[in-house]
């Protein structure tokens, strides 16, 4: 519980957020509007790290989207497998890939078994430049919940879970 006692002895911007607005809102549950506030304060700060991290790794945002899309398929598929998991249009696809292949990050090889098809391969250069940008990430998240105890991590992580499947109900 010492995590706890040392939460509540401090105080962050949220804190006032919520005191600014009691007043105003009688009905404002605090500690929803408190959760809420952070959740989103905390999703927009893991996104400007993100964005920092494509800039020094001279990615742009669908550069590294495709990467990471191609990256999650084991480093290689094909251009309509790639459209599909970025819901985008084959030819948007296309030009992306001409792109990241001018880069070095991307190759495309002829299928051996269909001349029409082609698999696109992700390249060394291309997934150390996607896991760079990705570490920068994964270092900053793992840095901000290093404030809670694995246990802690679990149980946020499990109620977190909990919210979502409501939210995905609808």
């Amino acid at each position: 519980m010492e995590h706890a006692e040392e939460a509540e002895a401090r105080r962050d911007w949220t804190d006032g957020h919520v005191e600014q607005w009691l007043p105003v809102l009688p009905g404002l549950d605090p500690v929803i509007e408190g959760a809420v506030t952070r959740m989103k304060l905390l999703s927009g700060h893991l996104r400007r790290v993100r964005e920092r991290s494509l800039v020094d790794f001279a990615l742009d945002r669908p550069e590294f989207d495709t990467l990471h899309k191609l990256a999650g398929r084991g480093g290689t598929a094909t251009p309509s497998q790639l459209a599909t998991d970025l819901d985008l249009a084959p030819a948007s696809v296309t030009g992306r890939l001409d792109a990241l292949e001018r880069r070095g990050f991307v190759r495309r090889r002829p299928s051996t078994t269909d001349r029409r098809r082609v698999h696109v391969e992700l390249t060394e250069s291309g997934r150390a430049t996607w896991a760079g940008a990705m570490d920068v990430l994964g270092d900053e998240e793992s840095r901000v919940l290093g404030a809670l105890s694995r246990e802690e991590r679990e149980l946020f992580n499990d109620m977190l879970r909990r919210i979502m499947l409501v939210a995905e109900a609808g």
